[in-house]
C-alpha cells in the first residue's frame, strides 16, 4: 500500500489491562477515502482499538499513525483532525440541539460557525428541532445529531463506533448514505458494526476476535478465500426448535437462525444433506427443504470464529 495514500497504519498494536490482553499485537492499514469496517462480537477489542487510534487511550506497545500523526506521541493532534462518534451517546442531554452544535463548533474552533451550524442542521434534518432539548429526541435523531457534531470541522477521517446500534432500518439506511457520500468526498471512514448486512457497504474489513485480527480483506475475498466450509439453508416449520438438534448431527459444525430459516455450516454438503434428511425422516417431518447456498458475511464470520476456536483449542492441548 502506498504510504502517501495511507490514512491508518498500525504495527503490533497491543493494549493490556493488567494481565488481560484486550488487543493482541494487531497489524493493518487503511487507505485514504476508504470505508473500512472493523467487525467482531462484543468484547472482541473493537472499541479499545478505536480509542487508541483516536488518541483517547494509550497503547501498551506497538506503533501506528493516523492521517500522518503518531498515536503514541501526537494524540492531541489526532483529536483535532479526526471526527469521532462513540458507541454510547456522548452529547449533552441538558443542552438543546443547537447548543450542542455550538459547543462542538467551539471545541474544534470552526470558522464561520453560524453558517456551518445551518449546514449541519440541514444535513441532519434537524432544522425544526434546533431549540429542543437533546434529551427529548428519539434515538435515531440523537444519532444523527452525534454524527453531524463529529463532522463539524470537516475532518479528513471519521471513526464511527456502532453508529447505527439501536436505530430503525430507515435511519440505518440514511446513515450509510451519509457514510458513502463522505467517502466519495475523500473522507476516510473507519466504522464498527455488528450488523453483517451493513458490512457489505465497506470497501474492506477486518474481523477481530478475542483481541486478534483473524480475517482481513474485501467482502468477496472473505467469501471466496476465507470460507472453507459449505452452507446449507434448511427451511422447516418451527425452525428455532430444530436449530440446536441439527447442530448435534455428524458433519454439521454450526447452525444459526437466519429469519425463519436455518443455516448449517458443513464440511461436506452432500453427506450433511443426507444426514439431515435421515434425521427429519426419523422425526416424521415431511415439509422441509435443504439446499446449498452462497455464504453470507455472517456465515463466513461464524465459520472463521469456529475455526479459530478449534485451532487454538488443539494448540492448548498440545501445550
Amino acid at each position: 500500500m502506498n504510504t502517501n495514500n495511507t490514512a491508518v497504519k498500525v504495527e503490533n498494536l497491543e493494549k493490556k489491562f493488567g494481565d488481560f490482553i484486550a488487543v493482541n499485537r494487531i497489524n493493518f492499514e487503511v487507505s485514504k477515502g476508504e470505508i473500512f469496517g472493523f467487525l467482531g462480537p462484543n468484547g472482541a477489542g473493537k472499541s479499545t482499538t478505536i480509542r487508541m487510534l483516536c488518541g483517547i487511550l494509550m497503547p501498551t506497545s506497538g506503533k501506528g499513525t493516523v492521517i500522518g500523526f503518531d498515536i503514541m506521541r501526537q494524540q492531541e493532534e489526532i483529536k483535532q483532525h479526526i471526527g469521532y462518534m462513540s458507541q454510547k451517546f456522548s452529547l449533552y442531554d441538558d443542552l438543546t440541539v443547537g447548543e450542542n452544535i455550538d459547543f462542538y463548533g467551539g471545541i474544534y474552533k470552526v470558522p464561520n460557525i453560524k453558517e456551518r451550524k445551518e449546514e449541519v442542521l440541514k444535513e441532519a434534518r434537524l432544522e425544526n428541532a434546533r431549540n429542543r432539548l437533546t434529551a427529548t429526541l428519539a434515538g435515531g435523531w440523537k444519532q444523527r445529531l452525534a454524527l453531524v457534531c463529529s463532522l463539524m470541522h470537516h475532518p479528513k477521517m471519521v471513526f464511527l463506533d456502532e453508529p447505527t446500534s439501536g436505530v430503525d432500518p430507515i435511519t440505518r439506511r440514511s446513515f450509510w448514505d451519509t457514510i458513502k457520500n463522505l467517502a466519495k468526498s475523500g473522507v476516510t471512514v473507519f466504522v464498527t458494526t455488528h450488523y453483517m448486512d451493513e458490512a457489505e457497504n465497506c470497501n474492506r474489513m477486518a474481523l477481530i476476535y478475542k483481541g486478534n485480527i483473524i480475517a482481513l480483506g474485501t467482502s468477496n475475498e472473505m467469501k471466496t478465500k476465507l470460507m472453507k466450509d459449505h452452507i446449507l439453508e434448511i427451511k422447516v416449520s418451527n425452525s428455532e426448535v430444530w436449530t440446536e438438534k441439527l447442530r448435534s448431527l455428524e458433519g454439521i459444525s454450526e447452525t444459526a437462525l437466519f429469519g425463519s430459516s436455518i443455516h448449517a455450516v458443513v464440511k461436506d454438503a452432500s453427506l450433511a444433506k443426507l444426514a439431515i434428511e435421515e434425521f427429519f425422516k426419523k422425526e416424521k417431518i415431511k415439509d422441509y427443504s435443504v439446499n446449498e447456498i452462497s455464504p453470507s458475511l455472517e456465515d463466513v464470520f461464524v465459520s472463521a470464529i469456529e475455526n479459530y476456536d478449534l485451532e487454538h483449542k488443539n494448540e492448548d492441548k498440545k501445550n
